[in-house]
């Protein structure tokens, strides 16, 4: 069975750089432990992995961390409020197909309908089966992870996208899907996911042969911001990891330091500290007056890549800065930006 090493003996994390890193991305991961042996046993179990905890604790990094460590491909789908169940299996273009209908209802209208010499057969007509429901069907990101092979099929049918590998990831070896921030959706969506995730199968609109999950392995992980709760039947179903930050001081910018390192390795220690206490001092303020979503890791980063490309390679200058600049990266909600 395909699994992730535990850190080396005597490390705490296992450091994960991504081949490709967008602007606001983070270009690395730090696999805790625990982290680690929830996805093995995930994939051992042929359940889905659900990752609860606040907004900024790297719940969907550690999805594409997974599938960088495991060699496999990587598919990410972000949930909103108009999502459908069956959107994360396919959709279906209907509105092209009444576009690609309309056309071919406007060449059938001015054709004549006796060919002469002069009035040629139109070569170009629609030919039979063009408007097949097949043709506007797209592979939705259930179908990709499930069976990558005809989901490629039937994105080139329909004139689709096959999903990106930045990571180089191999779909022959398996696949890891990230379904983020669930509860953005209606309860609905995790109730309809029930029968494809405990089936590991499901049939697309005018298909017979249902998509199934077989003859390599898959790992689907689902992240919540606990902002709605999450149907019983389904969170039954799934094995479950919270990541939170420690509430001690001390651990706290322990914890920061450690992954502003990671990402920034080049900056000076007393910035990557100070800006830990700062974010702690906001945290306390937002835990305090019941403020969410509170400041974490996310905004810690940006604040750190913030100093760090307006007065690069000058500590001094970068820890004046950082009072400055704060309040953009911290106090974001009503009731914080109060000062200090």
């Amino acid at each position: 069975m395909d699994r992730i090493p535990l850190p080396d003996a005597g490390a705490e994390h296992r450091h994960v750089s991504f081949e490709c890193a967008g602007a606001h991305d983070d270009a690395v991961h730090l696999f805790s432990k625990s982290e680690i042996l929830a996805v093995n046993a995930a994939v051992a179990a042929g359940r889905p992995l659900l990752v609860r905890g606040e907004p900024g604790t790297g719940k969907s990094q550690l999805a594409r961390a997974a599938a960088k460590e495991l060699g496999w491909a990587f598919v990410k789908h972000v949930i909103d409020s108009h999502t459908e169940s069956r959107d994360l299996m396919w959709t279906f273009d209907a509105v092209q197909r009444l576009a690609d209908a309309q056309i071919a209802g406007a060449r059938l209208a001015v054709r004549p309908s006796t060919p002469t010499k002069t009035d040629p057969v139109d070569t170009k007509a629609e030919p039979a089966g063009t408007l097949d429901i097949a043709n506007y069907l797209h592979p939705g990101p259930l179908w990709w992870a499930f069976d990558w092979s005809t989901a490629n099929d039937q994105c080139d049918r329909a004139r689709g996208v096959a999903p990106s590998q930045p990571d180089r990831g191999d779909w022959r070896k398996g696949c890891v899907l990230l379904l983020d921030e669930i509860d953005k959706a209606e309860p609905e969506v995790p109730n309809g996911l029930l029968e494809a995730l405990g089936a590991r199968e499901f049939t697309p609109i005018g298909q017979r042969t249902p998509v199934r999950a077989s003859g390599r392995p898959v790992l689907v992980i689902i992240t919540t911001n606990e902002e709605r709760v999450l149907p019983d039947p389904f969170v039954r179903r799934c094995l479950v990891i919270r990541l939170g930050l420690p509430e001690d001081e001390d651990r706290l910018i322990d914890f920061l330091m450690t992954r502003g390192e990671a990402h920034f390795p080049d900056a000076d220690e007393r910035v990557r500290r100070q800006t830990a206490k700062m974010l702690h001092t906001d945290r306390q303020k937002a835990i305090q007056k019941n403020i969410r979503p509170r400041p974490g890791q996310a905004e810690y980063l940006d604040l750190l890549r913030i100093v760090v490309a307006l007065e690069p390679d000058n500590p001094s200058a970068q820890l004046a800065r950082l009072d400055e600049v704060a309040g953009y990266a911290l106090r974001k909600q009503a009731g914080t930006a109060d000062g200090r």
